[in-house]
């Protein structure tokens, strides 16, 4: 291309990865050029070339989102070079927005009732902080789901993220997956490990379930976030953390305070921003959005046709209760995207228990249904 207007008219009709561009050209010149060419794609890599280049340019050029600068006469290996090493940090760019689009879809909050968005509008306003936070629901509502959202949208997000089921971890087994061991420090710790607390140095440290766990266990924890340290088993000396730790439960810990199964000073260290996370059957206009997210991506990672619902299958889903929450709605559509084959989805094709499936072709149907088998 002979001219700065052609470069930016080629650009608006194809997308390019790297553009050799010379200061001096006739008509508008190169930093002109540049200047608008940024002002459309900001991807773009951009080499600016020029036999008269002097300092201020460069900086110029560089201010403006220039990746390098090469002065004439051109030598073509080094040219190469640096149009090699600039299509790879493209390639690098391209590889990282991908990442991060995956990241944002995998973990993404779906739906569009009151409860999700509140939700949504809370994460955006304290995930940026460093406070503690402790997320409350029951039982397959999206509690880790959210404690990733928190970590991936603060400034630790390229920092781990670690999780720890309490109610999963035997109490003899707990001290050593939270805070580690040395070798030889107990029957069968062959080895040195870290525990959970070092791995998540930097970053975020999910303690699920954190009602299920041991008032022995909840005081070392304790002592782990008033000092910032812990000693694993057997070592002599503690370790210091930069941790931020979310927490969740399923239970009413002001009730476990008060039967004495969880310490109310910890309770106070864990609860500075309390978090709820709505059943599903409290915000049931996000169960077709939830249903339709599901079925493309089950399609998708199954390799799976598209699949669609009819609008009595749908009413059924919306009308269920529920009580898996989405965890079950998410389990119900993969299972429907494995087992029907057909690109329609039936009531015949549910399994919802209680008689909202097969046996009730309509909304209609199984509201009578109900109303026979238990009025």
């Amino acid at each position: 291309m002979s001219s700065g207007e052609e470069c930016l008219k080629k650009l608006e009709q194809t997308a390019y990865d790297l553009v050799l561009l010379d200061i001096w050209l006739p008509g508008i010149d190169g930093i002109e050029t540049l200047r608008r060419l940024r002002e459309k794609s900001s991807k773009t890599h951009v080499i600016m070339i020029s036999g008269h280049a002097t300092i201020a340019t460069a900086v110029t050029a560089t201010k403006l989102g220039a990746y390098d600068f090469i002065e004439k006469p051109l030598s073509l290996e080094h040219t190469l070079l640096i149009a090699r090493n600039a299509l790879s940090h493209r390639r690098l760019q391209q590889a990282n927005d991908l990442l991060r689009h995956q990241l944002e879809q995998r973990f993404n909050i779906v739906g569009e009732s009151v409860p999700t968005k509140a939700l949504r509008k809370q994460i955006a306003i304290v995930a940026p902080t460093n406070s503690r936070i402790l997320i409350y629901g029951e039982s397959g509502t999206g509690k880790e789901l959210v404690s990733r959202n928190i970590h991936f949208m603060s400034h630790r997000a390229a920092a781990p993220f670690v999780e720890v089921n309490c109610a999963a971890i035997p109490e003899e087994l707990i001290e050593s997956e939270l805070f580690g061991h040395t070798k030889g420090s107990f029957t069968g710790a062959s080895d040195p490990k870290k525990g959970k607390f070092e791995l998540a140095d930097g970053g975020t440290l999910f303690l699920d379930e954190i009602g299920d766990m041991s008032l022995k266990t909840q005081a070392k924890v304790l002592r782990v976030l008033e000092e910032q340290s812990f000693q694993p088993i057997g070592a002599p000396t503690g370790v210091r953390v930069d941790v931020r730790v979310i927490t969740a439960t399923n239970k009413n810990l002001q009730n476990e305070i008060a039967t004495g199964r969880f310490r109310e000073d910890l309770f106070y260290r864990l609860n500075v921003i309390p978090f709820f996370v709505p059943p599903l059957r409290d915000r049931r206009e996000d169960i077709p959005i939830l249903a339709d997210y599901f079925l493309r991506v089950f399609s998708a990672e199954h390799g799976r046709g598209p699949k669609e619902f009819t609008s009595d299958a749908l009413d059924l889903l919306i009308d269920y209760s529920w009580p898996g929450n989405v965890r079950e709605l998410r389990n119900e559509i993969e299972r429907l995207v494995i087992m029907i084959p057909d690109e329609v989805i039936r009531p015949a094709d549910l399994s919802l228990p209680n008689g909202n499936t097969s046996r009730a072709s309509t909304l209609h149907e199984a509201r009578a249904q109900y109303e026979r088998e238990f009025i």
